[in-house]
C-alpha cells in the first residue's frame, strides 16, 4: 500500500513516516508540508492512501481533500487534525473523507487502521 503524508509539522511527518514504516506492505509514497506540494505531488502520483491535515499555511486540507476526491475517488484519504470540532469533522466527511481522526488522543488509530487495511 502506498501511502502519502500531508501536514505541515515536520515532527507529525517524521512520527508517521517511523510508525508506517514498521508495518510490512506499507511504503511511503511521497510527503508534503503544505497545499500546494500535495496537490502537485498527488497529480503525479496517486497513492492508495493520504493522511492529511486540515490546517496547513498556505490552503486549507479540506480542497486538497475534494480535489483529491474529484480525481481519484477510490483513494482513502484520513484527516489528522488538531482541530476536531464537529462542524469541522462533518465537513470532511460531507467533502469525502473516509476518517477523521485527533492528532492528540487518536494518533494510534491512524496506524492501526492502515495496518488493517493493508495486511
Amino acid at each position: 500500500m502506498q501511502v502519502a503524508i500531508v501536514d505541515d509539522s515536520a515532527v507529525i511527518r517524521e512520527r508517521l513516516e517511523q510508525e508506517l514504516g514498521r508495518i510490512d506492505g506499507i511504503q511511503i509514497a511521497w510527503q508534503a508540508q503544505n497545499a500546494a506540494e500535495a496537490i502537485a505531488a498527488f497529480r503525479v502520483s496517486k497513492p492508495d492512501a493520504v493522511i492529511l491535515d486540515i490546517q496547513m499555511p498556505d490552503e486549507s486540507g479540506i480542497n486538497v481533500l475534494a480535489l483529491i476526491k474529484k480525481e481519484s475517488p477510490q483513494t482513502l484519504v484520513i484527516m489528522l487534525t488538531n482541530c476536531p470540532m464537529t462542524p469541522l469533522r462533518r465537513r470532511c466527511l460531507n467533502t469525502g473523507a473516509d476518517y477523521f481522526f485527533d492528532k492528540s488522543t487518536e494518533f494510534g488509530k491512524v496506524i492501526e487502521l492502515l495496518r488493517l487495511k493493508c495486511c
